[in-house]
């Protein structure tokens, strides 16, 4: 009989990328869910709308030119877009073309932006909001008032993923036709030998690679960025501190093993590997000192908020709660504690990481 037990050498290869992405996806996630049963599905519906607007205006026109979708007739190019960016983060979705005026995105089960369980705890209208923030301002966007986009099914409504067409219509919209809901209406069937690719020559593995770990951080960019003028700064640092300590705890040891770290080794170098990781991961530079019993971990960028003016105290009390609750599951009895931050105008963010009860001195 063969022995059914998996050798060291069958082990994944780490995935550091991949590791970001899947962090940072499940903190969006967990975020939103925050927002939902701390605040309420109004609150939820306001942010995510928000987020989703905001995302299109930084993303849509300048994605469609590096996905080499310009010159495509618009309902074709908007669908084609959301196909290729979102398959490039790790998104199951289909494309169907119907004609150069109507074409389908369908977001397959099991849906990446609420993953797992956490499906059903998003309302409906929460995830109308996202539509409304991004799908339905499309036409808007390309400068085309006849160009809208009809959903037809929600996956929290127990429907068959999230599916909708873009159109151009012959006649110019009114703001409230950008977005209509159809449901019932069934998307073709997927072929994927029909659907487009990203032009090759431009998107190497390894710039594919690091697109799936932006996707994922992007959303947590954003989200940061719309929580504190939407909910004020002292509530969008609890609700994003609360949603980062729980996520950090769940996700550890996931992410840790996805790194390639010692997950036995619970002492502050084992955690201190982990911040490096982490940062390495997102692109940041980042060193390490030992202060006697303790570790200092220095992290000299936040490539994370790059490109975010006049950003608030709670976006860094939001993405530290990550770090806070990741040492919970680490060693409970360690202390983290924050020595600079580079939103105070410091040259890094500095944590050390000692044993409780030891002089902070």
């Amino acid at each position: 009989m063969e022995d059914s037990k998996q050798s060291s050498d069958d082990q994944p290869s780490p995935d550091p990328f991949g590791a970001i992405a899947n962090l940072y996806h499940a903190y969006v996630t967990g975020l939103l869910m925050t927002i939902v049963t701390r605040r309420g599905s109004r609150a939820a519906e306001d942010f995510w709308f928000q987020v989703f607007r905001r995302q299109h205006l930084d993303m849509f026109l300048p994605g469609l030119e590096k996905l080499g979708l310009s010159h495509l007739p618009d309902a074709v190019a908007a669908a084609q877009y959301h196909y290729l960016s979102n398959k490039i983060g790790g998104v199951g979705v289909e494309y169907m073309y119907e004609s150069d005026q109507k074409a389908w995105v369908r977001f397959t089960p099991p849906r990446w932006i609420y993953d797992g369980a956490s499906l059903c705890a998003i309302p409906s209208e929460v995830s109308r909001a996202l539509l409304r923030g991004w799908y339905g301002h499309n036409g808007v966007a390309l400068g085309n008032p006849r160009l809208g986009f009809v959903c037809t099914a929600q996956a929290m409504d127990a429907q068959s993923g999230l599916s909708g067409y873009f159109r151009e219509y012959d006649h110019d919209l009114d703001p409230d036709e950008y977005l209509i809901f159809s449901p019932g209406e069934e998307p073709p069937r997927f072929d994927p030998a029909t659907a487009p690719e990203p032009p090759a020559a431009d998107w190497p593995e390894a710039r594919l690679k690091k697109a799936h770990r932006n996707y994922a951080m992007n959303f947590v960019k954003t989200s940061l960025s719309i929580a504190a003028p939407l909910f004020g700064p002292a509530e969008a640092g609890y609700l994003g501190n609360v949603a980062g300590r729980l996520i950090g705890m769940q996700y550890y040891r996931e992410t840790s093993q996805a790194m390639g770290l010692d997950a036995a080794d619970d002492s502050p170098a084992g955690f201190a590997a982990f911040l490096v990781s982490i940062a390495e991961a997102q692109g940041d530079p980042v060193e390490t000192e030992i202060q006697g019993d303790a570790i200092l971990v220095r992290q000299r960028g936040w490539r994370l908020m790059r490109g975010q003016t006049n950003v608030a105290d709670a976006a860094f009390e939001s993405w530290n709660g990550l770090w806070q609750g990741a040492l919970l599951a680490h060693n409970r009895f360690l202390v983290l504690e924050v020595l600079n931050r580079m939103d105070y105008g410091d040259d890094s963010f500095c944590w050390r990481i000692r044993a409780r009860g030891e002089s902070q001195l």
